[in-house]
């Protein structure tokens, strides 16, 4: 299924150019229709069932001419104007990707039966890494194993799940939607939140796609563990991503649970001391006897990872059954530096064995 796109542009020049970018670019995702002149554009909104309707600022657009199910922006010069007489905006000026997802977005605001393109599971691994206890270095280490993956030309989404953390710690990218507009998609519950998650995703540098952190941490406190289920399940759906790096806090209630449930693998991150060896024996009797009541078979699925460990002050955790797949010392430097020397780690591959 395309979607229908219409484009009102006085500017021929521009129109021609946008068309062009859009028919090489995403000629899996849209069936354009172009006009200059604004009559014919509005004649032909309802016969051709238009999705998204855009029109050059320059245009009278007569709303009440747009159908209910057209979803509407203006194109304007500048990027500081968001809304035009009370309707969204699109920054003509701008690279074509954002465009892309602002057009996304407009449409999976109004489409209300959209089925995805690609509804597909494609073998999509989900990987959550969590810990007992903290200053272990666990989202850093979350984070650079999606940059492994994307290295080797993967498509990884690194998904931060904390409360009061944020992917913009370590990853940056173009597009003005984040984690709140993911949010509210979700407890909107739109029919189409495949769609509304593409507009939102951004992708870093080093390839890893991710979603800013939330406007307001309070937003992320509002997120429950159905609509984080909804999330993931989505995300591995859409058949977009080849993984999906979790970083819950870890959890032993019912909700934690849950979470952990919907990775093919469960990643302790330790840094040796013992205080950290202490709180994973611990974490991991407490987690043993749920699964005997529980039927809850993650320690099945889970692993080891040691960061900033050292062997002066620093020893292996004992009596627990985990796989140990290896460890990083403890590296100096910016977040970028670490991130670059902790994603060549080889043991990131033997994660899924």
């Amino acid at each position: 299924m395309k979607i229908r796109l219409a484009i009102l542009e006085s500017d021929e020049g521009y129109l021609k150019r946008i068309v062009s970018v859009f028919s090489t670019k995403y000629a899996d995702k849209f069936e354009i229709y172009s006009f200059t002149e604004l009559e014919n554009a509005l004649q032909s909104l309802a016969p051709s069932k238009i999705d998204v309707f855009v029109a050059n600022e320059s245009f009278e657009i007569d709303h009440a001419r747009i159908p209910k199910r057209c979803g509407f922006a203006y194109f304007v010069d500048s990027a500081d104007v968001d809304l035009l007489n009370n309707q969204p905006t699109i920054c003509r000026f701008q690279k074509a990707d954002l465009i892309y997802k602002q057009i996304l977005s407009i449409y999976s605001e109004n489409a209300g039966n959209y089925k995805e393109l690609k509804l597909t599971d494609d073998g999509c691994r989900v990987i959550a890494f969590t810990s007992p206890g903290g200053g272990v270095g666990c989202t850093t280490m979350a984070a650079a194993c999606a940059m492994h993956f994307a290295a080797q030309g993967r498509k990884a989404l690194f998904l931060n799940l904390e409360s009061f953390g944020t992917s913009d710690d370590f990853f940056s990218g173009e597009g003005q939607f984040d984690m709140s507009d993911v949010i509210y998609a979700l407890k909107t519950r739109k029919a189409n939140l495949a769609m509304k998650l593409e507009s939102c995703v951004k992708q870093d540098p080093s390839g890893v796609y991710f979603f800013s952190g939330a406007k307001l941490a309070l937003d992320m406190l509002e997120l429950s563990t159905e609509e984080t289920l909804r999330l993931i399940s989505e995300l591995r759906l859409t058949g977009s991503y080849d993984y999906l790096i979790l970083d819950p806090a870890f959890s032993l209630s019912k909700d934690g649970l849950s979470i952990l449930h919907q990775a093919h693998a469960v990643v302790f991150v330790g840094d040796g001391s013992r205080t950290s060896n202490t709180k994973l024996n611990r974490a991991c009797a407490a987690l043993s006897m749920k699964e005997q009541s529980e039927d809850a078979p993650i320690m099945s699925r889970a692993a080891l990872l040691y960061n900033k460990y050292s062997s002066k002050t620093g020893a292996a955790v004992q009596g627990v059954e985990l796989r140990a797949i290896g460890g990083a010392q403890r590296y100096e430097g910016t977040v970028e530096q670490i991130l670059a020397q902790l994603s060549q780690k080889t043991f990131f591959d033997d994660i899924i064995r």
